[in-house]
């Protein structure tokens, strides 16, 4: 009886540790790098041209789940454009995300409604367009300010 015994206790040590595998690797994500997609314009309300950048687009789910985050960087003349389905109340986090961020919220007539300005890295935090808009121009933190970007401002963008 008790070689049967060990037998089985022999048996359940082997499978219990056979199926341990090796130490867990911790997982790096894969840089992304820019991918130019179109060209955006910044425009004053009298037309006069702000800034031109070089854009990606977010048009689906996983895109605009994903947006920026994992990059450590952004040069200043890229930004990513968020193009929603309908025109409402915006909402964004900073989850995985490694750089600080403008976001520049904008309406349905491709107008500048509102801003989150600075959001800090990695944080969990809702960013809110606080009134309705269908779009979300991402660029690096700081540039709204440095380039004087105002309500009201509007935007035009191509595609490649």
């Amino acid at each position: 009886m008790h070689t049967i015994q060990r037998i089985i206790v022999l048996m359940i040590v082997v499978i219990i540790t056979g199926c341990k595998g090796s130490p867990e690797k911790p997982i790096t994500p894969t840089e992304i790098p820019f991918t130019k997609e179109g060209d955006l314009t910044l425009i004053k309300a009298d037309g006069t041209t702000i800034r031109k950048i070089d854009i990606e687009f977010a048009e689906d789910d996983y895109e605009r789940e994903t947006g920026l985050m994992h990059r450590s960087q952004m040069e200043n003349h890229q930004g990513m454009l968020f193009i929603q389905d309908d025109e409402r109340i915006q909402n964004f986090y900073m989850k995985n995300t490694l750089i600080s961020l403008d976001l520049i919220f904008i309406d349905s007539d491709k107008k500048i409604v509102s801003f989150a300005e600075n959001a800090k890295p990695l944080d969990l935090t809702s960013l809110s367009s606080q009134v309705p808009a269908q779009y979300v121009l991402e660029i690096n933190g700081g540039l709204a300010e440095e380039w004087v970007l105002e309500i009201g401002d509007k935007v035009t963008w191509t595609r490649q």
